[in-house]
């Protein structure tokens, strides 16, 4: 599948035309000459008395930023990077400062002036790029075919590259109605012409980004329980989203022959996947940047500030999207939509910046990698998977950020057109998200807050929400303390079990009361949630604790939880029957798959039992870990955290990502877990000539 890179065929895919670029660059001057006359008469401090300067300095101006500012660039760029681009403009208004002394009778009074002028001058670049819908793609088409016309490149026979484009937590039923009502019209487009092919896979009990993303780079996802989980022996909650934390799982998980190891690039991730070129990747943050491959800061994003003009599009584009939110945020709360959740303070800042700024910076730093012709590059757009926590899966400011992302994937399918190697897109996804009323907000109190109270804790004041007005009562708020003749039959059961064994009295459960490093839910009871799995650990006890220790300590617990309307099931082991999976009306035995009473795992997939299994034999799973109730019917859950879409759990199509990759590759089979997606993409790349991962120079840790 290798193919030989010739100049004829390099003449042939040439897309930019030397007409436009032309018109453009006179269009700039002429509209820049006419800018810098109107600020000769708006600022005191700049003038310009004579006809004839501002069409110089224009183009001086133009030669100084094509050819100067690049080089100069590569000297200045961490103060552009640590600056989000600010930096950029001061530095050219010092250099315009600079400039002024050149041309006589220019006067620029100060710096303050000349970033003024700055500003004006780039906005003018932008705002022509974006009415002849020209952007920094030029940069890359004028270098790549510079390049290919001197003969450079990665060799005269190499094999296809591939772009990994995830975007995240974009299930397969809405990429499925996207395609369909032409909100992804580029993913269409593809599977009109029969380029590409669909397909879903199935995520682990655990689906969320941090499990999937390290078993599709590194090919194992073994004891990653959550976006965040407790580990016991540690007394330490793991977030992946923490970059110490996200550098120890991949410490365990890597043994240098990720999916990018051999040069690959990893571009807005959790995980590097082994590549030799990182950017925004969690495991690889500057301050943790011992690996000897990590890139310098500001790796990726050279030719994103070499253009001045970028940060002002970028920043307009953001705040398009800050207004967008707010205006989302407040029709929601005007027509009383449901489910919804709290989106003011700084949150539309913070959306922003995934749905913009990140965006665009990894965009940018892809195009740099198909220029330098790099073999396989993996990048997460996280925007749509923000919004959705937010807003909701299908509404309209949710399907607006993925007709964005499908614009981006459309100028990466373009440039790859031009690159000095051919390149195959894969597009996809690392979980899908379900959507439903958070626990909070439907039922008066957290899990956290329940599972406290039912181990003993100081009842603190339940939460009562604009949201639901009406008083919370009976089987909602006080399921766990209904009688037990209103209880599920499962309920009755552990309640009279625990009846029988006389539980001892309340003890203490902290060695002198003191709080552990980690936040308690009651004395001894650790709490973490993420998405739609929360997980329950007892820190008096070493490694897991049984299901008849617990009935002693904490008799109302597993009847309460078993009978709350909002836990679907909730794992836990037996010193007698094993791993055992325990919902309302019914338990089953996963040893034997034997089930009494009611199957509570029916309505959640016939992999659920083996994935449940999987999990069960991690090292730091928990003594319980409790999954969302999911309805069929109406296809909704209720989240564990403060979300309207979420995911993290088994039901509904937080378990579905999407799979689309170019028809020529040999069909994916059925996938189930993000490992066998590894499989799939490693055997794509063997399939396209890719040679295996060397050894590693260095010792890695599994």
């Amino acid at each position: 599948m290798t193919r030989r890179v010739d100049s004829g065929e390099t003449e042939q895919r040439r897309l930019l035309r030397r007409g436009r670029l032309v018109a453009r660059l006179l269009l700039v001057w002429v509209l820049v000459v006419l800018a810098l006359h109107l600020l000769d008469l708006a600022l005191e401090d700049f003038a310009m008395p004579h006809w004839w300067q501002p069409v110089v300095f224009a183009a001086l101006y133009g030669l100084l930023t094509a050819v100067v500012w690049p080089l100069a660039l590569r000297v200045a760029l961490p103060l552009a990077v640590f600056t989000l681009g600010l930096g950029s403009f001061v530095l050219l208004g010092g250099a315009l400062l600079a400039l002024s002394f050149v041309v006589p009778g220019v006067l620029v009074a100060n710096l303050r002036t000349a970033v003024v002028v700055v500003l004006v001058v780039s906005a003018v670049g932008a705002v022509v790029s974006s009415v002849l819908a020209l952007d920094e793609d030029e940069l890359f088409f004028r270098r790549a075919a510079r390049r290919m016309r001197r003969g450079e490149g990665v060799g005269e026979e190499v094999p296809p590259g591939v772009l990994l484009l995830q975007i995240d937590g974009l299930g397969f039923d809405t990429v499925r109605r996207g395609i369909r009502d032409g909100d992804l019209p580029t993913l269409a487009r593809w599977l009109a012409e029969g380029s590409h092919a669909l397909t879903d896979w199935h995520c682990d009990w655990s689906s969320q980004t941090g499990a999937s993303v390290c078993a599709l780079l590194h090919g194992s996802n073994e004891d990653i329980l959550g976006f965040r989980w407790y580990e016991k022996d540690r007394d330490h909650v793991m977030a992946c989203a923490h970059p110490a934390d996200a550098a120890e799982i991949e410490r365990r998980h890597s043994n240098g022959r990720g999916l990018l190891a051999g040069g690959g690039a990893a571009r807005g991730g959790l995980f590097s996947g082994d590549a030799d070129h990182t950017s925004l990747t969690m495991s690889r943050v500057p301050f943790l940047a011992h690996h000897k491959r990590t890139d310098g800061v500001g790796s990726g994003y050279y030719a994103y500030f070499a253009n001045p003009a970028n940060l002002l599009r970028t920043a307009g584009s953001a705040l398009v999207d800050v207004l967008r939110e707010i205006s989302a945020s407040t029709r929601q709360r005007r027509a009383g939509v449901q489910p919804r959740v709290k989106r003011g303070g700084f949150y539309p800042f913070a959306r922003a910046g995934t749905t913009v700024i990140a965006r665009d910076l990894v965009v940018s730093a892809i195009i740099g990698d198909m220029l330098a012709g790099r073999p396989v590059v993996y990048a997460d757009f996280l925007g749509y998977d923000e919004v959705a926590h937010h807003t909701g899966i299908e509404r309209f400011d949710a399907l607006a950020v993925i007709r964005a992302i499908d614009q981006q994937i459309g100028r990466l399918h373009r440039a790859a057109r031009l690159a000095p190697r051919p390149y195959r897109l894969v597009v996809l996804s690392d979980h899908g998200v379900t959507q439903g009323q958070a626990f909070t907000d439907r039922f008066g109190e957290s899990v956290e807050a329940l599972v406290g109270r039912l181990c003993g804790a100081e009842p603190g004041p339940r939460r009562r929400t604009r949201h639901n007005p009406k008083p919370i009562g009976g089987w909602q708020l006080n399921a766990a303390m209904a009688a037990a003749a209103g209880a599920g039959p499962i309920a009755r059961t552990l309640r009279a079990r625990a009846d029988r064994a006389h539980a001892r009295p309340e003890r203490h459960r902290a060695p002198g009361g003191e709080p552990g490093a980690v936040a308690r839910a009651a004395p001894g009871v650790v709490v973490v949630v993420s998405g739609h799995v929360a997980m329950v650990s007892f820190t008096e006890h070493a490694g897991r604790v049984e299901l008849e220790t617990i009935e002693q300590e904490f008799p109302e617990l597993l009847p309460a939880l078993a009978d709350h309307p909002g836990v679907g099931f909730v794992l836990v082991r037996s010193a007698k029957s094993g791993p055992m999976v325990l919902g309302r009306d019914g338990a089953r035995r996963l040893a034997d798959d034997s089930v009494t009473g009611a199957d509570p795992l029916e309505g959640y997939g016939e992999l659920a039992a083996d994935l449940i299994r999987r999990t069960d034999g991690f090292p730091h799973c928990p003594d319980l870990l409790i999954n969302s109730r999911y309805t069929p019917a109406s296809d909704d859950a209720s989240p564990f955290e403060p979300h309207v879409g979420s995911h993290g759990g088994l039901g509904g199509g937080q378990s579905r990502g999407f799979l689309l990759y170019p028809a020529e590759l040999p069909g994916p089979g059925k996938i189930v877990g993000a490992e066998e997606l590894h499989r799939v993409v490693r055997g794509w790349l063997t399939h396209l000539g890719h040679p295996e991962p060397a050894e590693p120079d260095i010792a890695y840790s599994t």
